[in-house]
């Protein structure tokens, strides 16, 4: 294992569903998120990568449902990339004007995403902690790297910008190592930190379907390409389903459902549910 990591155990396999948690409330969003994988009868392996701020209380749960816990150091940046990163300076610079990000949000433990180029796995597919996976996605793993979904919720115009809350790679120090020498270049400011990042780093990269990578603003902004039946992947963007929080009533079909995989009962089959114009 490459140094900045402390694995708990070894890994089972050479495929690996990575998600990454900086704090207790995404590891609350992997609980759901690995009990949904276990449902697909999924094979390979699931693997959480946690920096020091997520208390041992909050792992706990992660371990107790079978995920590898992998520990992670912060990337070694410079201060002047830290600084121009900062949560303050990063919001301020690049507002989210179609929802919020909670307060939990940290702009520069996004980065550390970029750690599972360092892991010892042969493929792996990345999940964020607020997704949801419906149906068995195991496909993905012979995808080639890189592919991502187009961050689309609102209209066609969001098709050029990919979405990194799903994503296939491929693991190896080598192109970590390329990563973090354009990561922390002079001057370096990536907008919406990894998302922007990744999108500059692969610029050829390959488009999934939008299915396998669902946000959850397309229920209201674009009814009519929702489908329960077709959805593999659903991402609660922005606002986070365990939040109070001032979308709540209009997205609280997609919240009921997320509370389900999260207490692990009456969890209902997602391609019966009624759509968003019922």
């Amino acid at each position: 294992m490459s140094d900045g990591l402390r694995p708990a155990a070894p890994a089972r396999g050479r495929l690996a569903y990575v998600t990454l948690v900086t704090n207790a409330d995404f590891a609350l969003g992997a609980k759901a998120l690995v009990r949904s994988l276990q449902t697909t009868r999924t094979e390979a392996e699931v693997c959480v990568l946690h920096t020091g701020g997520v208390p041992g209380d909050s792992l706990a749960p992660l371990a107790d449902l079978g995920a590898r816990l992998v520990e992670t150091d912060l990337l070694p940046t410079s201060d002047a990339f830290n600084a121009a990163h900062a949560r303050d300076r990063i919001h301020g610079l690049a507002p989210f004007t179609r929802g919020e990000k909670p307060a939990f949000h940290t702009p520069l433990d996004n980065f550390c995403k970029l750690r599972l180029w360092q892991l010892d796995y042969e493929r792996v597919v990345f999940l964020d902690a607020d997704t949801l996976v419906l149906q068995n996605i195991d496909r993905l793993f012979h995808y080639p790297e890189f592919c991502a979904a187009p961050n689309v919720y609102e209209s066609l115009a969001d098709f050029h910008r990919m979405n990194s809350g799903v994503f296939t790679a491929r693991p190896d120090p080598a192109t970590y190592d390329r990563m973090l020498a354009r990561l922390d270049a002079p001057g370096a400011f990536w907008r919406r930190t990894d998302q922007t990042f990744l999108q500059d780093f692969f610029p050829g990269w390959h488009g999934l379907p939008v299915f396998d990578n669902m946000l959850q603003y397309v229920w209201f902004n674009l009814p009519e390409l929702w489908s329960w039946p077709d959805i593999r992947v659903l991402h609660f963007q922005y606002e986070k389903p365990w939040q109070d929080h001032a979308k709540a009533d209009r997205l609280r079909p997609l919240i009921e459902l997320w509370r389900a995989y999260e207490r692990g009962e009456d969890i209902p089959d997602p391609a019966t549910l009624p759509g968003p114009r019922a």
